[in-house]
């Protein structure tokens, strides 16, 4: 049965293939938007605490995306590499890549924790708590990093669901999460009395129902591809391979650490905590639609991956095609919903009418750039969805460091705590003409117009084709 579904991604009609794998991402993405945006929610309807709670909060952005960084490098590089060798055919390697991403990501999830916590307050402080804030973060961070392991091995597995044929699974694990994490919220925030910790606490036990669910479903032995021992030693070429397709999103989060550092202080020097705390808003309400295109990504990446690996790139490039339009239209209706009615997501995080001015300022100048930052997302998870990772790391640096960093040393200067909101805005601008032209490179500088063969690309060679005839 699995193996119809994995075969299917070389012969269904593309639309119908985008549809099924993109919607069961989507809504999984936006539940899991939904799931960071509930304990935003709650924490900033905290009697007397609640905008110092956000603001402890949004500091945390940066210590999560560190933990995320070695999380989604061992996830995505996974499930990339599933997909790639059951396009091949290759069932018994496929079985392999899985094995080793439990394995990983049991590794790195306790050592990053360990880390964490060990350090959790000087770097909160270089993230840019205040005296302030400070003990909040504490509190909420503690928590997490308790839990890493939980939340590493419950996003790896779930990646893995979808490139092994099984997207509506993923889709309702992510939102059985949510569910969770929405009723235990309520619960240990305020009728536990445990404030913003409450809201850690319902998190990680929310991932810990998931991940147990997730992994009795790839334990089932009538799949293909299934949880079983012998698998789990880790390999060489298999770990280069996973790092390797994963180090372009580790990239992208590694950047996204320094730069909400440098977002963070300029907001800081600029507008103090009540910036920081509309800065946690902002991003929370754009993040929303961010993950949308994410989970049409991710709907692409299995579809991308087999049919790259099969050889059959017309099939490969409609679905692009597809995507681009649907992210393009998603990023479409943020633009209008942030520029024309920003109240109304606004009143969910917050009634603080200063709050509120803040926050709709700096959502408005971030916004204007989004009917273009659809395109630049989903061109650069194109090319990481087939294994191409030196394309993709490029996209995803360049717009962090190369403009973004450039930016925020440079604007707030000028236009102060608006400057802070132009640079992210100016840097969505010019990464998404980036990616125009690589993908143009990508298409039209081949001979024959044709697309470049996985063999190019030598530094995973070795990976993809190791004693197998290229497609």
């Amino acid at each position: 049965m699995q193996n119809n579904r994995t075969k299917e991604l070389g012969t269904a009609p593309i639309g119908q293939l985008l549809v099924k794998y993109a919607v069961p991402a989507v809504v999984a993405m936006t539940a899991q938007s939904l799931y960071n945006m509930v304990d935003r929610v709650f924490i900033g309807h905290i009697p007397d605490v609640g905008t110092l709670s956000l603001g402890g909060l949004a500091v945390t952005f940066p210590v999560m995306n560190l933990s995320a960084a070695f999380g989604a490098m061992v996830g995505v590089g996974s499930s990339t590499l599933i997909s790639i060798k059951l396009g091949q055919k290759d069932y018994h390697g496929a079985e392999r890549v899985l094995g080793n991403l439990v394995s990983l990501n049991v590794i790195i999830g306790v050592l990053v924790g360990v880390l964490g916590l060990v350090f959790i307050d000087p770097l909160l402080t270089f993230f840019g708590a205040s005296e302030n804030t400070l003990q909040y973060a504490h509190d909420y961070m503690y928590v997490i990093l308790l839990g890493n392991v939980v939340t590493h091995l419950y996003l790896g597995l779930n990646s893995a669901l979808r490139s092994t044929g099984h997207p509506h699974v993923a889709m309702w694990a992510t939102i059985a999460t949510v569910i969770v994490n929405a009723v235990l919220d309520p619960l240990f925030i305020f009728a536990f009395g445990m404030g913003i910790k409450g809201a850690a606490y319902a998190t990680v036990l929310a991932q810990l129902f998931a991940l147990v669910f997730v992994t009795s479903v790839l334990s089932r032995k009538h799949d293909l591809i299934h949880l079983h021992r012998g698998i789990y030693g880790l390999r060489m070429q298999i770990v280069k391979g996973i790092l390797g397709i994963g180090l372009s999103p580790f990239c992208m989060q590694l950047c996204a650490c320094l730069v909400v550092i440098l977002i963070n202080k300029g907001l800081t020097r600029h507008g103090g905590d009540l910036a920081i705390a509309a800065f946690g808003i902002v991003n929370s309400i754009t993040f929303l639609f961010i993950m949308v295109v994410m989970g049409i990504c991710q709907g692409m990446q299995p579809i991308a991956g087999y049919n790259f690996g099969a050889g059959l790139s017309d099939r490969m490039n409609e679905v692009l095609r597809k995507a681009i339009v649907l992210g393009t239209v998603t990023m479409c209706c943020s633009f209008v919903l942030c520029e024309f009615f920003p109240h109304y997501p606004v009143k969910l995080f917050t009634d603080d009418p200063d709050l509120t001015a803040h926050t709709i300022s700096g959502m408005r100048i971030i916004v204007c750039m989004s009917p273009i930052v659809g395109f630049q997302i989903v061109t650069g998870n194109f090319f990481q969805s087939i294994g191409m990772a030196k394309r993709s790391i490029f996209l995803s640096v360049s717009r962090q460091l190369v403009f973004l960093v450039p930016f925020l040393l440079i604007f707030p200067e000028m236009w102060g705590t608006d400057g802070v909101w132009i640079s992210i805005a100016a840097a969505d601008g010019v990464a998404a003409i980036t990616s125009a032209v690589m993908l143009w490179h990508f298409y039209y500088t081949q001979p024959g117009r044709r697309v470049p063969s996985i063999r190019k690309e030598s530094v995973l060679r070795r990976v993809f084709f190791h004693n197998r005839v290229t497609p």
